[in-house]
């Protein structure tokens, strides 16, 4: 059970790391799917299908900020709880850093599992639904070839549209069908709209006439029809078989990729990288409370300033993701890059376990600060200059 200084701790940060993961995560998601407004405008999709398609991102983007979010609360808490001067209460009543840090290690535990679980399954589900759906837009004719006010041939049909409005309607269809040597149908309707079933994609005309010209008639055959099915399936084939990326791959298939699979075999390099990244995905948070734990966890006074402590703290985070970017990237080629990046953060971790330990204050050098002030207090003279 946790105690009451735990429970405080723990529902601060779980409730500052929902509050960053969702904030961040909504706004880098507007962004990106401002991007796919297309597929509305240009392609005639639905709103849901755009919402569909643009939602299948958020779990890669909460992949990305889960770490950073979960760092980010850790020093608002801490910084919280240091302006409250309670810190220094728990240091006075004989709290050690070790058993301080442990309501922290408890939020980071469930913000790991939260990560590796997006890593492991939920992120590489969503980009194999994102090829698909991707696919079968893109192999949808009605939405990607046919332009209004142009006539688009393929094969023996020709097909012109005057106008697409939204949720995928099409008005004034006109469709010139000579697939069939024995005969040749022309279809003009007022609207039209696509749909799919299980036996194919057909394009629904409604209120419209069709002239069946036989070859060995002099006289047209003439029908006006409420609604007609016209079938569109050879136009719409999407393919059977996808070929996922790495980053599409489930973690299973990149520890023993198929020895059929010709896109693995291609790409082993990048199926390494890609595995060690869902690996190292749920230790980053560890590291990154940590961190922020060495460099704002000691007790300080009011009067002690912490903005050189946070500006540290933050170059060091940076230097410590970028690296391990880099590392991923020259993973793919130098295998040896793996062990580097495990080595780093090992390394982080225990220069900040040390930290710990020795209760090191991270402020700004002495003779620095001296010069700052120094040089500070000659500026009100040169004003009176």
């Amino acid at each position: 059970m946790l105690g009451s200084i735990d429970a405080y701790v723990v529902r601060s940060t779980l409730l500052s790391f929902l509050i960053v993961l969702i904030s961040l995560t909504g706004v880098i998601w507007v962004t990106q799917a401002l991007r796919g407004i297309d597929l509305m405008t240009a392609q005639g999709q639905t709103v849901l299908v755009f919402l569909g398609i643009t939602g299948l991102a958020i779990p890669v983007l909460a992949l990305i900020i889960a770490p950073l979010a979960i760092l980010l609360a850790v020093t608002h808490t801490l910084n919280r709880l240091a302006t409250d001067s309670e810190i220094i209460v728990m240091n006075a009543a004989g709290l050690s850093p070790w058993r301080f840090l442990r309501p922290f290690m408890y939020s980071t535990v469930i913000v790991a599992c939260l990560i590796s679980f997006l890593a492991v399954f939920l992120a590489p589900e969503c980009l194999r639904a994102l090829r698909r759906w991707h696919t079968e837009i893109g192999a949808d004719v009605l939405a990607n070839v046919l332009q209004p006010g142009q006539f688009i041939r393929l094969d023996k049909l020709v097909l012109r549209v005057q106008e697409r409005r939204p949720g995928g309607v099409l008005v004034g269809v006109f469709i010139d069908d000579q697939r069939n040597p024995a005969e040749r149908i022309n279809i003009t309707a007022q609207n039209g709209v696509v749909q799919k079933t299980d036996k194919g994609s057909f394009l629904v005309l409604s209120d419209g006439n069709l002239q069946r010209f036989q070859a060995d008639k002099k006289d047209p055959l003439i029908v006006a029809f409420k609604s007609y099915a016209f079938d569109m399936s050879q136009f719409s084939q999407a393919p059977q078989t996808y070929n996922y990326n790495a980053r599409e791959r489930f973690i299973s298939e990149l520890i023993s990729p198929p020895k059929d699979d010709q896109v693995a075999q291609r790409s082993l390099g990048q199926f390494r990288a890609e595995l060690h990244d869902r690996l190292l995905a749920g230790l980053y948070p560890f590291v990154f409370v940590i961190l922020a734990f060495a460099f704002l966890g000691p007790p300080r006074t009011t009067r002690q300033g912490r903005n050189f402590a946070i500006s540290m703290l933050i170059l060091v985070v940076l230097v410590v993701r970028i690296g391990g970017y880099a590392c991923s990237t020259i993973a793919v080629s130098q295998p040896a890059a793996i062990a580097v990046q495990y080595a780093m953060l090992l390394a982080v971790a225990a220069l900040s376990g040390w930290m710990i330990v020795k209760g090191v204050i991270v402020d700004p050098p002495a003779n620095i600060v001296g010069q700052i002030t120094r040089l500070w207090a000659r500026l009100p003279r040169f004003g009176r200059r």
